[in-house]
């Protein structure tokens, strides 16, 4: 094969177009792609920057020290003892850092993750950029204003904007007498290179340039076109063939303590002398992560993003310790950029994974990421037995790991072995004490300084295993919340406090009420399986199978457990679940939607609740997603108010789950929010309660309904095809009952007014009853609301007409108005 057949920008050359001119190690250094940007079409595709390409670490990190050395000769010893090196994120952090290892120069990259507390320093635009924004966060801002060289280090120099805003934005700041210029290559055409010119005269200082390689770019006058064109032509990039997930381990990294992980805050030549010593036990580590791959096994260590350099160098550590390791081992990382992949020897990307972003992303750009050449697509030599994946840890979140387009969802599908090592994201010295790392949680706040908070997982947080569901909720366990029924009725009902504020005391089921549970459970299971496989069918048909489930705690997070269940079971997805606040008259948690939308494709997200009554939480969602890319369809179970789209029947049964609180919903209370409890960065608030352990049946109402998915599968499959030939416009029926019943009891408030089994029996167990209105004729589905009345004295009344099994009302006493001379409640029934 010759040379220009084995030239990996032959497909893009040929078809598009393009060419390179100039020095003849260019098809060296670089090949072509077409990426998905219509501000530059093509891609330079470095071979040895270590970002598209897998490449050996040691030519890697040596293209960066070879351009070092040559910086240190072009300043002189004294300049370059003086000399602070700027590389750019994302794609030249890791060449930036190993120029300034061959300099020994201190080192900062711009980066595109903002941290509160740490105040810009400058900030400047990329043009042609796939995300365009980039903000320089040094821990000490000094870093930048000394008068020594300012080294700024790209991986190409194409037209010299970047590095143009650059130098007149820290120019202005602390000018300074000399910039050096450093890129791999150099593809300025005529009028670049005397605008750079130009602007060094203006601003009266000398500038440079170090380059590996220069020349040329040929592009014809329709680029843009062509290259869209060719992009529709090669269609979608192939699925990933059906596989068995590879194992997947955590690495325990001895990371030292105060090190960097990266430039983003700065890296000194102290911190260059710490890693060095540290790097070979890190190796030795992951070697010991690794140690079922066989000698000649070929491993990839990924970096992450703007995370290249620490991935970089623990790559070579391991080169270096491996049998063969310069052989075996090759590195590269993930990026934003969206690129063409096209599986031809002569293109320089092969295959792609695209998968969501995973690291609270707070700028513009898409919330998709994407790493190239990791899947081996039509040729096994290119295969890798296992892939080292390197994050830090404010980017090891539930995306990461959760989903079928997860990035270590999908790795797992192209190696025999995931070994995921987390390092711990450096912050400056007065944030460093909050740090918080990976999924802990405890009774301590959980979220970092100016980030969002982190979820909570069980079994610190709730009974419920990690994996089934994330709660983005406040841990409140140590606050006393809790009052009296009566008291706090009377301070909602006269607007002294809102329900939300505090939280009543648990109901203590007694013996006869605990087995009407269980009898309800065993008789209701299939049927809620029913319910919960048609659900999750109709999602799947609908929404397709990128789903996130997001259940209205607590009540909805059961059901959200039931049909993550059915997915894995059905499907074999592995779907996010979280758990949000929604507090009627006060919306959605808002910082959750923050949460939920950063790490996730909002329209993917689906709102999960157990049931319907009169539709006051499916309005209240909708006005609060209002404007949003949020989907506001909620999905339920049961629908007997009639109020939403989809749902697994809109009867008014028994979902034993309604029986009880905090014991059948993972030990954790209803939400809480009060501003002395809830700041605007925090999650609404929530109580986990260990001291009813004892009672908790939250597992085994999960698993006595999940006993029935096998048995119920096919109808439920049938069932959601027939609701999808159907019209299920909502109607609010439910709601007009509901305003009925209130003028015919003389209730002025309709929030007093709780239709359904589920509502009746909250009403029941967490407010103050008046009466129950069952429809007449209704049997085992109202045992447990019938013993519950007996147990505190209210009464059943019997009606026709009603179209929910029962209605519970509230006591109306404590309103305004509602009470004669004596307070006595004056309750008019209309005949």
């Amino acid at each position: 094969m010759t040379a220009q057949q084995e030239w990996t920008g032959r497909w893009v050359a040929d078809r598009a177009g393009v060419g390179l001119t100039g020095s003849d190690r260019l098809p060296e250094l670089v090949g072509l792609a077409l990426r998905e940007n219509r501000k530059r079409a093509h891609l330079l595709v470095s071979t040895v920057l270590g970002k598209h390409v897998p490449q050996r670490p040691s030519v890697v990190h040596g293209a960066g020290l070879d351009l070092g050395r040559r910086v240190r000769e072009l300043l002189g010893a004294d300049a370059a003892a003086r000399a602070v090196v700027l590389g750019y994120a994302e794609t030249a952090t890791g060449l930036g850092h190993s120029v300034a290892d061959g300099l020994d120069a201190p080192y900062l990259h711009s980066t595109r993750r903002p941290v509160d507390g740490v105040t810009p320093v400058g900030g400047f635009e990329e043009e042609h950029s796939h995300a365009t924004s980039h903000l320089l966060l040094p821990a000490d801002p000094a870093l930048l204003a000394g008068d020594g060289p300012l080294v700024l280090v790209d991986d190409e120099f194409s037209t010299g904007n970047t590095v143009l805003n650059t130098i007149r934005e820290l120019h202005g700041r602390n000018p300074r007498g000399h910039y050096v210029v450093v890129a791999l290559v150099d593809l300025r055409d005529e009028a670049d290179r005397r605008r750079l010119a130009d602007t060094a005269a203006e601003l009266g200082t000398r500038l440079d340039l170090v380059a590996a390689a220069s020349g040329g770019v040929e592009l014809p006058a329709d680029i843009l076109d062509r290259a869209e064109r060719l992009i529709a032509e090669a269609g979608p990039a192939p699925a990933l063939p059906p596989a068995a997930h590879a194992p997947l381990v955590r690495a325990a990294l001895d990371w030292p303590e105060g090190l960097p992980d990266g430039g983003r805050h700065g890296f000194t030549s102290e911190h260059r002398g710490q890693l060095d010593a540290a790097l070979p036990q890190l190796a030795s580590q992951l070697a010991a992560a690794l140690e079922p791959v066989g000698d000649g096994g070929r491993v990839l260590v990924l970096g992450f993003e703007e995370l290249m350099y620490a991935p970089l160098r623990l790559a070579g550590a391991l080169a270096e310790l491996l049998p063969g390791g310069d052989e075996r081992v090759r590195y590269s990382t993930t990026t934003r950029s969206p690129v063409l992949a096209v599986d031809d020897p002569g293109y320089a990307i092969r295959t792609r994974l695209a998968f969501p972003a995973h690291d609270d992303p707070s700028d513009s750009a898409s919330r998709e990421r994407y790493a190239y050449n990791v899947a081996p697509g039509t040729d096994p030599a290119r295969r890798f037995d296992a892939v080292v994946l390197v994050v830090d840890d404010v980017a090891d979140t539930p995306a990461l790991h959760e989903g079928e387009r997860a990035l270590l969802t999908q790795l797992r599908q192209v190696t025999d072995r995931v070994v995921l090592a987390v390092l711990p994201s450096h912050r400056p010295s007065e944030l460093s004490s909050h740090r918080s790392s990976g999924r802990s949680s405890g009774r301590s706040s959980t979220r970092l300084p100016g980030r969002l908070p982190r979820p909570l997982y069980g079994p610190e947080f709730s009974s419920y295993r990690p994996d089934e569901v994330a709660w983005l909720l406040k841990d409140l366990s140590d606050v006393p919340l809790e009052a009296p029924t009566e008291e706090r009725e009377e301070a909602v009902q006269n607007g002294g406090a809102h329900y939300a504020e505090s939280l009543p005391v648990e109901y203590q089921p007694s013996p006869a009420y605990q087995e009407l549970f269980h009898q309800a459970l065993r008789v209701s299971a299939r049927r809620i399986a029913l319910a919960v496989g048609t659900v999750a069918e109709t999602l799947v048909r609908e929404r397709g199978r990128g789903l996130v489930l997001a259940s209205l705690a607590r009540a909805g997070t059961p059901v959200g457990v039931l049909i993550r269940r059915w997915l894995a079971f059905a499907h074999g997805l592995d779907t996010p679940h979280y758990a949000v606040s929604i507090v009627r008259g006060r919306g959605i948690d808002p910082v959750a939607l923050r949460y939920l939308d950063a790490h996730h494709h909002a329209p993917d997200v689906v709102f999960v609740d157990g049931w319907t009554g009169k539709g006051a939480i499916t309005r209240e969602l909708a006005g609060a997603l209002a404007g949003s890319a949020f989907n506001p369809e909620l999905a339920v179970l049961a629908d007997p108010g009639r109020c939403v789209r989809t749902y697994g029947t809109r009867d008014d049964f028994l979902i034993p789950s309604a029986c009880l609180n905090s014991t059948v919903s993972g030990l954790i209370s209803r939400t809480v929010l009060r501003a002395d409890l809830i700041g605007p960065d925090d999650f609404h608030g929530a109580k986990h309660y260990t001291d009813l352990a004892g009672g908790d049946v939250s597992g085994a109402f999960l698993d006595t309904v999940a006993d029935h998915f096998a048995e119920v599968r096919e109808e439920a499959a049938g069932a959601a095809a027939t609701l999808a030939a159907e019209d299920r416009t909502p109607d609010w029926a439910g709601w007009a009952a509901v305003e009925r019943i209130s003028a015919d009891y003389g209730i002025d408030d309709v929030n007093l007014v709780k239709p359904g089994v589920g509502e009746t029996t909250r009403v029941m167990l967490r407010r103050v009853p008046w009466r129950v209105l069952a429809r007449r004729g209704t049997g085992a589905d109202l045992d447990h609301v019938r013993l519950l009345a007996a147990q505190r004295g209210v009464p059943v009344e019997e009606v026709d007409d009603l179209p929910y099994s029962c209605v519970g009302l509230i006591h109306p006493r404590y309103s305004r108005g509602a009470t004669g001379a004596s307070g006595t409640a004056v309750l008019v029934k209309e005949s």
